[in-house]
């Protein structure tokens, strides 16, 4: 009887270790096919897969709008563009593509596309995706103007060339060429404008990059409303940036002197002024752009709108002060100090007054402390003055 119950307890040890083992290898054949099932994780999606059906020119979707939105990358232009020097795997932005078919993705239109994709560049781009939140385009957007500027609308980020110098972080010439065409796509009549002046034609026509572009005046994430009283006191200040600069006004023979010219005559003293001390109040003096144009600035020696000719400078003049007559230009000295070869009788005068009044005053000094020794002596040897 012992050794039966031995059997027993025997045959229910090696009955419970059998189903154990059993239900192990079930588990372990459950786990391996959800595993072989499972799609990759992102990391494992290489841009090979992506361009798989990516690479396809006729591969697009049609939107309930009617539009068609090309799905096409183009391999050769992705790998020149920064993100393809980068490495930048097509998962690192579209991270939530981990295999096929894709997770749905419900637009109306091509302008949600972008609208739904933009918000990817701040996982990369923290610093310049905050500073387009203080921006005038996104003030308009919040407003409900749904067509301001997004990241995506200036930078396609399957093309985007590199903008900056690795080492210094300056924008590279290249890439300053093609600013005022990336800002045309939405802002067109002031490219057009641009094109025509003294600037935009020595940008656009001969590449010429020491000259300002869009954002040398407007900035380039943080774009603030050029409408406010601020920008406008201000005006001076960021036109001195390169007119005060001699390594570029040289190069042309333009006086480097505008700045302190300007601030010292009776419309800048007014706008220093304010600039300082209430820079948000507006000022009806005159600023460099109400002389010289906004985005139609001509050269100062073109014959039809040149300041440098009286007649043209006259009628600018007139815009703020209507009674001026043809004589009212002259008290004006174009940006220039005073010297024998500009404006030769005011640097005389000048000078006759630097001699002269501390000759004067110098004189009376002399007189009154030669007068005072004297009573000074009269008075010790007790005699009168």
């Amino acid at each position: 009887m012992r050794q039966t119950s031995k059997s027993l307890q025997i045959d229910s040890r090696l009955l419970l270790l059998t189903f154990g083992l059993v239900l192990m290898v079930i588990a372990l054949a459950v786990i391996t096919a959800s595993s072989a099932g499972a799609a990759p994780s992102s990391q494992e999606v290489s841009n090979d897969v992506c361009l798989g059906c990516h690479s396809q020119p006729d591969l697009s979707k049609a939107l309930p709008s009617g539009e068609i939105w090309s799905l096409f990358i183009d391999e050769s232009h992705f790998s020149d563009s920064v993100h393809g020097e980068e490495s930048i795997a097509c998962v690192d932005c579209h991270d939530n593509i981990t295999g096929f078919p894709h997770p749905e993705f419900n637009v109306a239109d091509l302008r949600g596309v972008s609208l739904q994709l933009y918000q990817t560049c701040q996982k990369c781009h923290e610093e310049q995706y905050s500073n387009v939140l203080d921006s005038v385009h996104q003030r308009a957007f919040a407003a409900g103007n749904f067509e301001a500027a997004v990241c995506t609308d200036c930078h396609n980020p399957h093309t985007q060339p590199r903008l900056t110098n690795e080492a210094t972080g300056e924008i590279l010439p290249q890439a300053r060429l093609l600013i005022p065409e990336t800002c045309a796509r939405c802002h067109n009549s002031i490219y057009e404008s641009y094109k025509e002046t003294v600037h935009g034609a020595a940008l656009t026509e001969e590449g010429n990059t020491d000259v300002p572009t869009c954002i040398d005046c407007h900035g380039v994430h943080n774009i603030q409303d050029p409408t406010t009283a601020q920008f406008r006191n201000d005006t001076p200040l960021l036109c001195a940036k390169c007119h005060t600069d001699p390594t570029i006004m040289n190069k042309y023979g333009i006086s480097t002197e505008v700045y302190d010219t300007y601030v010292t005559d009776f419309h800048g003293t007014t706008v220093a002024l304010f600039e300082k001390v209430h820079p948000d109040w507006p000022t009806n003096k005159a600023v460099c752009t109400d002389c010289h144009g906004i985005h139609d600035i001509k050269a100062v020696d073109d014959p039809e709108v040149g300041i440098a000719l009286k007649e043209n400078l006259l009628v600018k003049c007139q815009r703020c002060h209507p009674d001026a007559t043809v004589n009212f230009p002259d008290a004006w000295m174009s940006h220039y100090i005073a010297s024998p070869e500009k404006y030769s009788l005011v640097y005389y005068v000048n000078l006759f007054y630097k001699i002269f009044i501390p000759a004067v005053l110098g004189g009376m000094t002399f007189y009154v402390l030669t007068d005072a020794y004297r009573r000074f002596i009269a008075r010790k040897q007790g005699g009168e003055h």
